[in-house]
Protein backbone atom coordinates (compact mmCIF):
# COMPACT_ATOMS: atom_id res chain seq x y z
CA UNK A 1 0.00 0.00 0.00
CA UNK A 2 1.10 3.28 -0.95
CA UNK A 3 0.69 6.75 1.30
CA UNK A 4 1.04 9.64 0.56
CA UNK A 5 3.79 11.91 2.74
CA UNK A 6 1.15 14.66 3.51
CA UNK A 7 2.28 18.90 3.89
CA UNK A 8 1.76 20.66 7.52
CA UNK A 9 -1.85 20.14 8.46
CA UNK A 10 -3.94 22.83 8.69
CA UNK A 11 -6.75 20.94 10.96
CA UNK A 12 -7.78 17.40 11.94
CA UNK A 13 -11.16 16.52 13.41
CA UNK A 14 -11.63 12.40 14.58
CA UNK A 15 -15.63 12.14 15.13
CA UNK A 16 -17.45 8.60 15.68
CA UNK A 17 -14.45 6.60 13.52
CA UNK A 18 -13.98 9.14 10.66
CA UNK A 19 -10.49 11.23 10.49
CA UNK A 20 -11.15 14.20 8.68
CA UNK A 21 -7.92 16.55 7.50
CA UNK A 22 -8.40 19.62 6.03
CA UNK A 23 -5.50 21.57 4.25
CA UNK A 24 -5.65 24.90 2.99
CA UNK A 25 -4.25 26.97 0.41
CA UNK A 26 -3.39 24.19 -1.78
CA UNK A 27 -3.52 23.77 -5.62
CA UNK A 28 -5.25 21.66 -8.09
CA UNK A 29 -2.05 20.27 -8.99
CA UNK A 30 -0.62 19.73 -5.07
CA UNK A 31 -4.24 18.08 -5.20
CA UNK A 32 -3.67 15.75 -8.20
CA UNK A 33 -0.59 14.61 -6.82
CA UNK A 34 -2.18 13.96 -3.17
CA UNK A 35 -4.55 11.70 -4.56
CA UNK A 36 -2.49 9.65 -6.91
CA UNK A 37 -0.74 8.97 -3.53
CA UNK A 38 -4.10 7.67 -2.33
CA UNK A 39 -4.94 5.61 -5.33
CA UNK A 40 -4.87 2.26 -3.69
CA UNK A 41 -6.25 3.10 -0.59
CA UNK A 42 -9.67 1.57 0.29
CA UNK A 43 -11.93 3.82 2.82
CA UNK A 44 -10.40 7.27 1.82
CA UNK A 45 -11.83 9.99 0.10
CA UNK A 46 -10.34 13.00 -1.43
CA UNK A 47 -12.66 16.35 -2.17
CA UNK A 48 -10.86 19.65 -3.70
CA UNK A 49 -12.91 23.26 -4.00
CA UNK A 50 -11.75 26.65 -3.31
CA UNK A 51 -8.30 25.62 -3.02
CA UNK A 52 -9.09 23.57 -0.20
CA UNK A 53 -8.25 19.83 0.46
CA UNK A 54 -10.53 17.23 2.49
CA UNK A 55 -9.16 13.88 3.12
CA UNK A 56 -11.84 11.92 4.86
CA UNK A 57 -10.73 7.98 6.98
CA UNK A 58 -13.83 6.18 7.00
CA UNK A 59 -14.63 4.22 10.14
CA UNK A 60 -17.12 1.61 10.59
CA UNK A 61 -19.84 3.22 11.61
CA UNK A 62 -19.73 5.47 8.14
CA UNK A 63 -19.51 2.39 6.09
CA UNK A 64 -22.52 1.16 7.88
CA UNK A 65 -24.72 3.75 7.52
CA UNK A 66 -23.70 4.61 4.13
CA UNK A 67 -24.64 0.83 3.04
CA UNK A 68 -28.07 1.06 5.04
CA UNK A 69 -29.41 4.24 2.98
CA UNK A 70 -28.05 2.36 -0.23
CA UNK A 71 -29.57 -0.95 0.52
CA UNK A 72 -32.87 1.14 1.66
CA UNK A 73 -32.69 2.78 -1.91
CA UNK A 74 -32.26 0.30 -4.12
CA UNK A 75 -34.85 -1.98 -2.06
CA UNK A 76 -37.18 0.62 -2.82
CA UNK A 77 -36.41 0.98 -6.69
CA UNK A 78 -36.06 -2.89 -7.20
CA UNK A 79 -39.42 -2.66 -5.59
CA UNK A 80 -40.99 -0.27 -8.02
CA UNK A 81 -39.19 -2.00 -10.71
CA UNK A 82 -37.46 1.56 -11.27
CA UNK A 83 -34.17 1.00 -13.37
CA UNK A 84 -31.22 2.88 -11.96
CA UNK A 85 -27.12 3.40 -12.53
CA UNK A 86 -25.35 2.68 -8.99
CA UNK A 87 -22.22 5.12 -9.23
CA UNK A 88 -21.19 4.38 -5.91
CA UNK A 89 -17.96 6.55 -4.81
CA UNK A 90 -16.66 7.37 -8.40
CA UNK A 91 -14.74 10.67 -8.55
CA UNK A 92 -16.95 13.46 -9.41
CA UNK A 93 -14.78 16.88 -11.34
CA UNK A 94 -14.82 19.92 -13.10
CA UNK A 95 -11.20 20.41 -13.95
CA UNK A 96 -9.38 22.33 -12.27
CA UNK A 97 -12.30 23.65 -9.97
CA UNK A 98 -13.92 20.98 -8.36
CA UNK A 99 -13.50 16.96 -7.16
CA UNK A 100 -16.01 15.03 -4.76
CA UNK A 101 -16.66 11.19 -4.19
CA UNK A 102 -19.93 10.64 -2.58
CA UNK A 103 -20.68 7.45 -0.18
CA UNK A 104 -22.91 6.30 -2.72
CA UNK A 105 -24.31 7.42 -5.70
CA UNK A 106 -27.34 7.13 -8.26
CA UNK A 107 -28.71 8.40 -11.51
CA UNK A 108 -31.88 7.93 -11.59
CA UNK A 109 -34.36 8.63 -14.82
CA UNK A 110 -31.68 11.11 -15.57
CA UNK A 111 -31.10 12.71 -12.18
CA UNK A 112 -28.02 12.38 -10.00
CA UNK A 113 -28.44 11.61 -6.17
CA UNK A 114 -25.50 11.60 -3.83
CA UNK A 115 -25.52 10.19 -0.41
CA UNK A 116 -23.43 11.69 2.53
CA UNK A 117 -22.87 10.03 5.73
CA UNK A 118 -21.41 13.61 7.92
CA UNK A 119 -19.80 12.80 11.27
CA UNK A 120 -17.61 15.58 10.55
CA UNK A 121 -20.18 18.32 10.21
CA UNK A 122 -18.87 19.51 7.03
CA UNK A 123 -22.52 19.37 5.00
CA UNK A 124 -21.83 22.81 4.07
CA UNK A 125 -18.85 22.90 2.14
CA UNK A 126 -20.07 19.50 0.78
CA UNK A 127 -23.05 21.03 -0.92
CA UNK A 128 -21.40 23.97 -2.49
CA UNK A 129 -19.20 21.47 -4.50
CA UNK A 130 -21.94 19.58 -5.71
CA UNK A 131 -23.55 22.32 -6.43
CA UNK A 132 -20.58 23.50 -8.70
CA UNK A 133 -20.79 19.63 -10.39
CA UNK A 134 -24.44 20.04 -10.86
CA UNK A 135 -26.06 16.95 -8.85
CA UNK A 136 -29.59 17.44 -8.74
CA UNK A 137 -29.87 16.12 -5.34
CA UNK A 138 -27.69 15.69 -2.13
CA UNK A 139 -29.13 13.00 0.80
CA UNK A 140 -26.66 13.33 4.17
CA UNK A 141 -27.26 11.53 7.42
CA UNK A 142 -26.08 13.37 10.37
CA UNK A 143 -26.54 12.56 13.94
CA UNK A 144 -29.17 10.54 13.34
CA UNK A 145 -30.87 12.64 10.91
CA UNK A 146 -31.52 12.97 7.19
CA UNK A 147 -31.41 16.24 5.01
CA UNK A 148 -32.78 16.34 1.84
CA UNK A 149 -31.40 19.18 -0.48
CA UNK A 150 -32.23 19.59 -3.66
CA UNK A 151 -30.71 21.98 -6.12
CA UNK A 152 -32.64 24.93 -6.68
CA UNK A 153 -30.82 27.54 -9.37
CA UNK A 154 -27.29 27.80 -7.92
CA UNK A 155 -27.57 25.66 -4.33
CA UNK A 156 -29.37 23.65 -2.63
CA UNK A 157 -32.87 24.20 -0.68
CA UNK A 158 -34.03 21.71 2.14
CA UNK A 159 -36.93 19.46 0.76
CA UNK A 160 -39.13 17.26 2.98
CA UNK A 161 -39.03 14.34 0.16
CA UNK A 162 -37.11 13.42 -2.35
CA UNK A 163 -37.86 15.67 -5.39
CA UNK A 164 -36.94 13.46 -7.84
CA UNK A 165 -40.00 12.01 -9.36
CA UNK A 166 -40.03 8.00 -8.31
CA UNK A 167 -38.27 8.85 -5.11
CA UNK A 168 -40.95 11.18 -3.93
CA UNK A 169 -43.08 9.01 -1.99
CA UNK A 170 -40.83 8.68 0.63
CA UNK A 171 -40.79 10.89 3.72
CA UNK A 172 -37.86 11.99 4.71
CA UNK A 173 -38.64 11.19 8.94
CA UNK A 174 -39.42 7.75 7.94
CA UNK A 175 -36.36 6.78 5.78
CA UNK A 176 -34.28 8.40 9.19
CA UNK A 177 -36.54 5.85 11.09
CA UNK A 178 -35.78 3.27 8.56
CA UNK A 179 -32.10 4.12 8.38
CA UNK A 180 -31.64 3.39 12.14
CA UNK A 181 -33.96 0.16 12.24
CA UNK A 182 -30.87 -0.91 9.67
CA UNK A 183 -28.73 -0.70 11.88
CA UNK A 184 -30.01 -3.58 13.75
CA UNK A 185 -31.66 -5.14 11.08
CA UNK A 186 -32.07 -4.83 7.16
CA UNK A 187 -34.69 -7.11 6.58
CA UNK A 188 -36.99 -5.42 9.44
CA UNK A 189 -35.71 -1.81 7.77
CA UNK A 190 -36.38 -3.10 4.29
CA UNK A 191 -40.16 -4.52 4.96
CA UNK A 192 -40.83 -1.23 7.15
CA UNK A 193 -40.02 1.53 4.23
CA UNK A 194 -41.48 -1.15 1.14
CA UNK A 195 -44.82 -1.64 3.41
CA UNK A 196 -45.08 2.37 3.91
CA UNK A 197 -45.24 2.84 0.30
CA UNK A 198 -47.56 -0.45 -0.17
CA UNK A 199 -50.23 1.09 2.11
CA UNK A 200 -50.89 4.13 0.49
Amino acid sequence: MTVAVLPSLNQVQMVNGDVRTIQTNRTWGQFRSLKQGFENTRGVRLAYYKGTIEILMLGLNHELFKSIIGFLIEAFLFHQKIEFTPTGSATQEKDGIVSAEADESYEIQGFKLAIEVDFTHGSVSKLERYAVLGTDEVWIWDDGVLDIYWLDGDGYRKAERSQIPVLAPIDRSLMSECILIGETSRIQAGEKILSSVQSK
